[in-house]
């Protein structure tokens, strides 16, 4: 198995190494919302100017009032990757549980700054002794989503001894009740967004932090001058500041999940979980149901810590649709 498969993504990989696959290939390997926010209107000449105070303010405003979030405590961010791997450079290296399956990045750059990480099943398995817990909600493998309250609840165990509750929402557009970017700003939290997944737009490279002002003005100093895009900042304004087409895409996610449902039930797996975005499959061999897909030209994601699941987003069309069913046919 290739490395840079385990990710997702990866579809020029995929071409290469399965050269007699059908085209065009079909990738549901990054969960990604496959009808993206609509950009055609946008303005290119941002492409030639500076990102300006007010672009980047007007992006955070529409952030906040999407995230229900105070306006002073949204930080906006060249993508949440970047701002995950910064973080260890904000928060002195410490004890880190990490409740799995989580997003690799997490472990890695935790381990890197030399910190303690330890993998836990469920966040009441956190000892006293840790003082960074970091989770996904909803989970990024599985789908699960934790109340606001039992967060609240970690939230506030947590900051009593000066320790922080790290919530990763890539996927909390989906699931807005479940959010804690309202809290934002509470001792002891920080909450990371993406406007990659439910936007489909991870090429802007556009996501948010929201925490305490400490831990703002660190971030701020370490990102430098202009880290995010003039014409990424102008798309953020828009996509965020558009309700009416979220609530609209909720429920088209919503309808193009339930098709898929059938058509993993159909092909034998009924217990499938996720998101609106991806459902996750049990199979006997992960590899072997991988392989086989890729081979009819489809490519979904794999995880390093099993091999026993698959991950698989949403097809785009009913030709999609069907050649999935067909790939699954002995």
């Amino acid at each position: 198995m290739i490395q840079e498969f385990l990710h997702g993504g990866a579809a020029d990989l995929m071409r290469k190494v399965f050269s007699s696959a059908p085209e065009p290939w079909i990738d549901l390997s990054t969960g990604v919302n496959p009808w993206a926010y609509p950009t055609a209107g946008l303005d290119v000449s941002d492409l030639r100017r500076l990102p300006t105070a007010n672009a980047y303010a007007a992006c955070r405003s529409a952030m906040a009032l999407t995230f229900g979030a105070q306006e002073e405590a949204v930080l906006v961010g060249p993508g949440s990757e970047l701002l995950i791997r910064l973080l260890p450079t904000v928060i002195a290296p410490r004890n880190v549980a990490i409740l799995s399956p989580a997003y690799g990045s997490h472990a890695d750059v935790w381990t890197a700054a030399g910190s303690q990480v330890t993998a836990v099943d469920s966040p009441l398995d956190v000892s006293s002794e840790v003082d960074v817990l970091v989770l996904c909600n909803p989970g990024y493998a599985d789908g699960k989503l934790y109340t606001p309250e039992t967060l609240e609840r970690l939230r506030s165990r947590l900051a009593t001894r000066n320790g922080w509750l790290i919530v990763d929402e890539a996927y909390a557009d989906l699931s807005p009740q479940a959010s804690l970017a309202p809290r934002g700003g509470s001792d002891g939290l920080i909450v990371l967004r993406s406007a990659g997944k439910f936007f489909g737009l991870p090429g802007a490279r556009l996501g948010a932090l929201i925490a305490p002002p400490q831990i703002r003005a660190a971030m701020v100093e370490r990102l430098g001058a202009w880290p995010v895009s003039s014409l990424a900042l102008s798309i953020g304004r828009q996509a965020y500041s558009d309700l009416g087409w979220q609530m609209e895409t909720r429920r088209r996610l919503g309808r193009a999940c339930r098709r898929l449902d059938r058509i993993l039930s159909d092909a034998g797996f009924a217990s499938a979980c996720g998101t609106s975005l991806y459902r996750v499959i049990e199979t006997p061999s992960a590899t072997k149901t991988w392989s086989r897909l890729a081979r009819r030209g489809i490519y979904v994601r794999r995880f390093p810590w099993t091999e026993h699941h698959l991950r698989i987003g949403l097809p785009p069309d009913p030709e999609a649709e069907d050649r999935l069913m067909q790939a699954f046919t002995p």
